[in-house]
C-alpha cells in the first residue's frame, strides 16, 4: 500500500491522523511517517486499513507463498473475492490480493476446470492492478503466456458483457506489455492432457487467441459462465 492510498483512504472518509492512529494502534508520528512515505505501510497496516476504509483488494499485501494453491484452497479464497460461481462455499477469513491469487492460480499444474474457468473474472472483477508487478512476477514464473490468454479471455467478455466493458482499457494495456515477452514454447492452461491424439485434437480446435499465446486448451469465451 503506497502512502498516497493510505492518506488518500483516511482524508476521504473524514478521518483525523489521530483517529486512524488509535484504531491502527500505532502512534500519530508513526502514521505520520507512513502518510509522508518516510516509512513503508507494513503489511498489517495495509490489512487493517483496507477493513476499516472498505478498499479493493488490490490494496492488500501480496502472499509470500512460493506454493501453488490446492483446488479446495483456490475455490474458497474465489469465494471469499465474490466469484458467483463458488458462492455457497464462502466462509469468514483472510481474502488474497487479487494479482497474488490470480498468478498463484496460474502455477497450477492441474487445476478444476471450474476454477480455470473463475481466472478471468479476477481481471474483469477488480481494476487499478500494478501491472508492472504483475508481469514480473509472471516473468520470474515463466508464466506470461498462461497470464496472457487469461487477459485475453477477459478482454473478450470486456467486449461483449457490458458489465465489464470498463476494463476494456486496461486489459488492453495489460496485454500489450505482455506481448513483448511471450515465450515461443507450447505451454497448457488448465487441464494437462496426457494423450498425444488429444494433445493434436486440442491444437487443432483452440481458440486464435490460444493459439497466439501457445497454450494448449479448448477454453474459449463462450464456456464462460459470466461471457454474456
Amino acid at each position: 500500500m503506497t502512502a498516497k492510498t493510505l492518506k488518500g483512504a483516511r482524508t476521504k472518509a473524514g478521518w483525523t491522523q489521530a483517529h486512524l492512529a488509535r484504531n491502527l494502534c500505532v502512534t500519530q508520528a508513526y502514521l505520520s511517517f507512513m502518510e509522508s512515505a518516510k516509512r513503508p505501510v507494513p503489511d498489517y497496516v495495509a490489512r487493517k486499513v483496507v477493513r476499516l476504509f472498505g478498499l479493493s483488494p488490490t490494496e492488500l499485501p501480496f502472499s509470500g507463498s512460493e506454493s501453488p494453491p490446492t483446488n479446495d484452497t483456490l475455490a474458497q479464497e474465489l469465494a471469499r473475492l465474490g466469484y458467483p460461481g463458488f458462492a455457497y462455499l464462502r466462509k469468514p477469513g483472510r481474502m488474497q490480493n487479487p494479482i497474488s491469487l490470480l498468478v498463484g492460480a496460474l502455477t497450477m499444474a492441474d487445476p478444476d476446470s471450474r476454477l480455470v474457468e473463475a481466472l478471468p473474472w479476477l481481471l474483469l472483477r477488480f481494476e487499478g492492478f500494478n501491472v508492472d508487478v504483475m508481469v514480473d512476477m509472471v516473468r520470474a514464473r515463466n508464466l506470461q503466456n498462461r497470464l496472457g490468454f487469461a487477459v485475453a479471455l477477459a478482454s473478450e467478455v470486456a467486449a461483449r458483457n457490458p458489465l465489464y466493458a470498463h476494463r476494456g482499457a486496461e486489459l488492453r494495456h495489460l496485454q500489450t506489455v505482455l506481448e513483448s515477452s511471450r515465450l515461443a514454447n507450447e505451454d497448457t492452461f488448465g487441464r494437462y492432457e496426457t494423450s498425444n491424439q488429444m494433445r493434436a485434437w486440442v491444437k487443432e480446435n483452440r481458440s486464435e487467441a490460444a493459439s497466439y499465446w501457445n497454450v494448449l486448451t479448448d477454453l474459449k469465451t463462450e464456456h464462460l459462465p459470466y461471457a454474456n
